[in-house]
């Protein structure tokens, strides 16, 4: 008889074992390492950043902190980041209560509505109210009256607000459709009023809902460079896009520091408020209707005048430029389908590479839960809360200084910051998708002697495909979109269907952003219909 030993030593019974466990530890090694470099990569221009403001002599940059220009810079950009975030609540919340706890008539089709604006980005509904309400625009020109004009920085609240309620709108919507209206029932029995009913059972529900969706809307403003560019509002962005295009990029390099900062202490202050202790997500999300009533009527107002502002008048103003030909033509700023190929271009290099680079990270987390793999999959969320125009700057240092080659001389660059800003869409798209895998299906593969790489080339890539399109899609349509960083960092020489439009706004020529806004609306719509199909009818 053989002893015990050699029953208990299963590497000994089965040699395969011995080298699964070999092959597992190396694959896993290649994982965290491969992790480890895309963490890095991401983190790369921060880091840059930081150091280049180290260099700043401490007594120049302590004038320059706290300097009156600074302050005004930032109460500003603080002012217009919590209004918006007050704003957005006050528009988002009662419109998510409207479509899901009323009988307001067709709610899907006012669900549409009201989520729409997401899709266009704050800049073009800029450069549309400017062009309807601003001086010499469509109002004064039918009217031959002034009105108040929209610009500044109450024009940046007004349009910002616009455009990034419906961060609220439907993280609040989810909230209330996932949650257990059995005790709002109960309230209401116990003789409470519908609003008594809100404030003490149905609020402290929706909290992390409302609450998620006012940051989304907060980092957004914040980081917001093409709308407050456009109305003149002396914040953050705008401020360190002049200093960086003049010969201020140290004072540019402290103000993107003290950015970073501020949405840092926002996050935080997040992570405070949205906790969900008092969160319940076990119900249905059914439960008694308000019924509206005579008060429908004023509801649907509500929402039409809001899809009025918000879509109705950005495409009617750029159709009608469209077909305009008054003025002297400026041959620069004629549209070419070279400029929607550069930027169709750009954005399937940033797709493909920021798949490449999820893939190790997302798979690597979404297989080994510990400290190491959440902390290398959230270093990549670094670049998303960072706002586009500091992660251009710390891209311009680095391309100055470390990559004369490639500053403004080739696409890889630019590519890149696409990267960096929007790996997170990728990331959390295909850690989706391998979550969803059964670990079962790959020890089958396994059995059959198929080697790691083998396995996951033939069994695991194929089940996560949709994650790997999904989040090249996402990440795809925002590029399209992307502003300051194509501004800093685009080759000398190519032009984009963002860059026409800014060249276009800055010289007045609005009639010639045309075209290329008109295409970005059509593009970002996708984005929604794509969103619409991931929450698989969710809306209704």
């Amino acid at each position: 008889m053989k002893p015990l030993t050699d029953y208990l030593d299963l590497s000994q019974q089965f040699p395969l074992t011995r080298q699964q466990l070999r092959e597992t530890d190396r694959s896993t090694a290649a994982l965290v390492l491969s992790s480890a470099i895309v963490a890095f990569l991401v983190m790369s221009p921060m880091l840059w950043l930081v150091f280049r403001a180290t260099e700043v002599d401490p007594a120049r940059a302590y004038s320059l902190i706290v300097s009156s220009q600074t302050g005004w810079i930032t109460l500003n950009s603080i002012v217009l980041m919590a209004i918006v975030m007050l704003c957005s609540i006050l528009l988002g919340v009662p419109l998510a209560v409207l479509t899901t706890r009323t009988d307001l008539p067709y709610p899907r089709f006012w669900t549409i509505v009201a989520a729409l604006p997401l899709v266009i980005p704050s800049y073009i509904g800029a450069i549309a109210f400017v062009g309807m309400f601003g001086s010499g625009g469509e109002i004064d020109s039918v009217l031959g009256t002034t009105i108040p004009a929209i610009d500044g920085l109450s024009g940046s609240i007004f349009i910002i607000t616009l455009y990034t309620y419906p961060y609220v709108f439907l993280t609040t919507r989810a909230a209330l459709l996932s949650m257990d209206s059995s005790i709002v029932d109960a309230a209401r029995t116990l003789n409470a009023g519908p609003f008594e009913a809100f404030k003490r059972v149905t609020f402290p529900q929706i909290r992390p809902g409302i609450a998620a969706g006012a940051l989304l809307a907060g980092l957004y403003a914040i980081s917001d460079f093409g709308t407050p560019a456009f109305m003149g509002a002396n914040v953050f962005t705008s401020r360190i896009y002049w200093e960086t295009t003049g010969f201020g990029r140290e004072y540019a390099a402290l103000l993107a520091l003290q950015l970073i900062a501020i949405v840092a202490v926002v996050l935080v202050i997040e992570a405070g408020i949205g906790r969900d202790e008092d969160a319940t997500s076990s119900g249905d999300g059914e439960g008694s209707t308000i019924r509206l009533g005579n008060w429908k009527w004023p509801a649907m107002g509500f929402v039409s005048l809001l899809g009025t502002l918000t879509l109705v008048i950005p495409v009617a103003i750029f159709t009608r430029w469209l077909f305009r030909s008054e003025g002297d033509r400026i041959p620069a700023y004629e549209f070419q389908l070279e400029f929607a190929f550069n930027s169709v271009y750009l954005a399937l290099l940033a797709a493909l590479v920021a798949c490449l680079f999820a893939l190790p990270v997302a798979y690597y987390s979404g297989r080994v839960n510990s400290l190491t793999s959440r902390i290398l999959e959230r270093a990549t969320y670094v670049g998303f809360a960072v706002p586009g125009v500091v992660i251009g700057l710390a891209l311009v240092f680095l391309g100055n200084r470390m990559l004369p080659s490639l500053y403004r001389q080739g696409v890889w660059l630019l590519v890149f910051a696409y990267v960096v800003r929007f790996l997170p869409q990728a990331v959390g798209t295909i850690r989706s998708s391998v979550l969803q895998v059964d670990e079962k299906t790959i020890e089958a593969a396994r059995t059959l002697n198929a080697g790691r790489l083998e396995t996951f080339r033939r069994v695991t890539l194929p089940l996560i495909m949709p994650g790997v399109v999904a989040g090249s899609v996402l990440v795809f349509l925002t590029t399209m979109k992307e502003l300051p960083v194509t501004l800093m960092l685009r080759p000398i020489g190519m032009e984009t269907l963002v860059s026409l439009i800014w060249n276009a706004q800055d010289s007045l020529a609005y009639r010639y952003a045309a075209v290329p806004a008109l295409l970005l609306i059509l593009i970002s719509g996708l984005s929604m219909l794509i969103l619409l199909r991931q929450e698989g009818g969710k809306l209704s």
